[in-house]
């Protein structure tokens, strides 16, 4: 599976300048690589990335999620999310499984990875626990 060099040129300015607040990645099969499907500005919510994710098909993303600490430290966890719904295709399910590590690979700075099937997986408690 090839990643197109959008897909690694967005993560790096998420990462560095945090131009973006999140990124959803798609596989286009006919050509056999990962794309960027779309991008969140620094300004939208959670509840704008989580919308993004479609309810029957799988997707990548990338989260960079801003909290702040017990000593009250301003912090940010990037976060890689594997979008799997129950309601995807056997097959697509398949390709995104076997694809997820070489494509994370190709993203230096992923501090969290999350697996989730449906919303709830998903939601930003889930988030926040995972972030500390």
């Amino acid at each position: 599976m090839a990643v197109h060099d959008d897909c690694k040129l967005k993560f790096l300015e998420l990462k560095a300048k945090r131009t973006y607040r999140f990124i959803v990645y798609k596989i286009e099969e006919k050509q056999k690589q990962v794309v960027v499907e779309k991008v969140g500005e620094p300004t939208q919510s959670y509840e704008d990335f989580t919308a993004s994710l479609p309810a029957d098909e799988c997707r990548y993303a990338v989260y960079d999620f801003d909290f702040v600490t017990e000593e009250n430290c301003q912090k940010s966890r990037i976060f890689f999310i594997a979008w799997s719904p129950d309601t995807a295709r056997v097959r697509s399910k398949m390709i995104y499984a076997s694809s997820k590590d070489r494509f994370k690979r190709e993203l230096d700075g992923i501090q969290v990875e999350l697996q989730a099937t449906d919303p709830t997986e998903v939601g930003l408690d889930v988030i926040r626990s995972r972030a500390s």
